[in-house]
């Protein structure tokens, strides 16, 4: 149980620098709540195929390695907790 216990707080780390990592280079999204407010349109090209770009990859991403970051959290507080 000791090495496993080890396993996962090495994944816990790699997991935690990438999401830092990907955090940090990702661009500022401007349209925000004022974009609501305006009514600007999002129905072009660019929006609609968003999630292929390097942006909605990244973003992807992030999404992905904090649901794994959480859970590794829980799973570790259980693992010491016991």
């Amino acid at each position: 149980m000791e090495i496993a216990k080890w396993i996962l707080i090495v994944i816990y780390l790699v997991v935690a620098l990438a999401l830092i990592i990907l955090a940090l280079i990702q661009s500022k999204e401007d349209a925000g709540l004022s974009s609501t407010i305006t009514g600007s349109s999002t129905n072009n090209f660019f929006e609609k195929n968003k999630g292929r770009t390097k942006e909605g990859k990244q973003k992807r991403w992030t999404i992905i390695l904090g649901i794994v970051f959480a859970i590794l959290t829980i799973v570790l507080g259980i693992i010491y907790m016991a």
